[in-house]
């Protein structure tokens, strides 16, 4: 038997405005932009730049933005009991824009069309100049193919209805092989460096290359050496030769393309930090505060309706999409005004919190500082903090940096003194960059020396500072 029951339940949830705030503070200064000329877009009744005075002027004081207000027309005279618009019979917590992907901030022909473009140079049959097509779409960014031939050919058959094998798919790649940049199209790091060696003029020092990749790819890698010189019977000069052309090649070919195509492509901090009287001045980029406003033209067309004395349907409409129209608007310039200023506050304490650094530039003037920290500081939510930080930079006397990169856990030394793990770092980097490479320091080695500065952290800390510096494990430094 069914029962029933009535049960109360508490709980929190984000309004849609809520959401939407949070994603306008995460957004950095060119992504800002793209969302304001969304909204100006959408919205007829929000505008940029400054009012003009004239109609300033020509407005009584009854058209005013504070006088417009929900009192001033109430939607429900308009509509009789049947006429509920649609927008008070939903709701939800999310916006509309969730799912929106990130639009590339570099226009122009992408890395696939690039090569696509380059297959006309090649007879293909049509059969043939499908499976290219195929094999150029299944290459990513970095320029390889990831993918089994054998997953390709069933792909060919149940997608596009092309029945081959694989050593069909095979000759039309090495024809794709022969495309820019090179080393385009290889399957794994091994073939991608073969084939860039290939398009080499032919020497001693390429021959030797070859060889060493080709068929001793793993010792190599390995930085084995003096086995190399014994199995393929050179000097330790000739490997020298053949390890400096290895090491001119390109092991992401793709991203060759990329980068090129974002030479023109800058970070716009959004803030700055002057050093002004042996005072720090912090200003937000005016690019990230923009003057908006709510149409004046819109208002006035609300405030018509004041005086009619019975609507038609389409006056019904007419108020309710105004009416929804200005509170969106009035809502959007709210949410940037506590955006920009929930940014401002967020980087005053922090730049408070790391004066002596903003003053003297010195890394090693940096405290141990935590989100929990500016979070208690100006008293907001420790992810509010964290969208600020992640994705914005500052631009400071001593060059653009990004924000998050002022946080660090920190560690007491020798003398008591708590340290910022930023100082370590780079302090290990500097004996990393100073070592023998003919004969690296371990990462034991490296312990002793980092304790040997005052700093008194185990060797499984200094491996993991070591790899976030990006300083591969000392076999893989090594050089002859």
């Amino acid at each position: 038997m069914l029962s029933q029951r009535l049960q109360l339940k508490l709980s929190q949830k984000l309004s849609p405005q809520q959401i939407q705030l949070m994603k306008l503070i995460q957004l950095p200064v060119q992504e800002l932009e793209q969302r304001l000329s969304r909204e100006i877009e959408e919205n007829p009744a929000l505008e940029t730049g400054k009012e003009n005075e004239e109609d300033l002027y020509e407005e009584s004081e009854d058209y005013n933005d504070e006088n417009i207000n929900d009192d001033e027309i109430n939607v429900e005279d308009y509509l009789s009991d049947d006429d509920v618009p649609d927008y008070k019979l939903k709701s939800n917590n999310h916006s509309a824009d969730d799912e929106q992907k990130n639009i590339p901030f570099i226009s122009g022909i992408s890395f696939n069309e690039y090569i696509k473009n380059q297959l006309q140079t090649f007879s293909f049959n049509e059969s043939d100049i499908e499976i290219a097509h195929f094999l150029v779409g299944s290459i990513d960014q970095t320029g390889y193919i990831r993918r089994e031939l054998l997953d390709l050919v069933d792909d060919l058959a149940f997608t596009m209805g092309i029945y081959t094998d694989i050593d069909s798919v095979e000759k039309i790649l090495k024809t794709i092989h022969l495309l820019d940049p090179p080393g385009v199209g290889a399957r794994n790091l091994r073939e991608c460096l073969i084939i860039q060696l290939r398009k080499k003029n032919l020497s001693v020092a390429v021959n030797n290359a070859i060889e060493i990749v080709e068929n001793h790819f793993d010792i190599f890698t390995k930085k084995h050496y003096q086995k190399i010189i014994l199995k393929l019977s050179i000097s330790e000069n000739d490997l020298k030769d053949a390890v400096k052309e290895i090491e001119k090649l390109n092991p992401k070919p793709g991203a060759a393309f990329s980068e090129s195509t974002k030479i023109n492509s800058s970070i716009i901090p959004d803030f700055s930090i002057e050093i002004i009287e042996n005072k720090l001045n912090l200003t937000l980029n005016s690019r990230n505060a923009p003057e908006l406003h709510v149409s004046n033209e819109y208002k006035n067309m609300l405030s018509g309706y004041r005086e009619t004395v019975k609507a038609s349907k389409s006056q019904k409409d007419a108020v309710i999409f105004i009416k929804q129209k200005l509170d969106a608007a009035r809502w959007f310039i709210d949410a940037i005004n506590q955006r920009n200023q929930t940014l401002l506050l967020t980087m005053k304490a922090i730049m408070d919190f790391q004066k002596e650094y903003f003053l003297s530039g010195d890394e090693s003037k940096l405290k141990p500082m935590i989100l929990k920290d500016i979070a208690e500081k100006i008293q907001m939510d420790i992810s509010t903090i964290s969208r600020v930080a992640s994705s914005k930079y500052v631009d400071s006397p001593y060059g653009i940096k990004l924000i998050k990169s002022f946080f660090s856990e920190g560690i007491t030394n020798d003398k008591g003194i708590e340290v910022s793990t930023i100082e370590i770092k780079k302090k290990l980097k500097n004996i990393i960059e100073n070592e023998d490479k003919s004969k690296p320091l371990t990462d034991e080695q490296l312990t002793k020396l980092i304790n040997k500065k005052g700093y008194p952290i185990a060797r499984r800390t200094v491996a993991k500072y070591r790899e976030m510096i990006g300083c591969p494990v000392a076999r893989l430094r090594k050089k002859l």
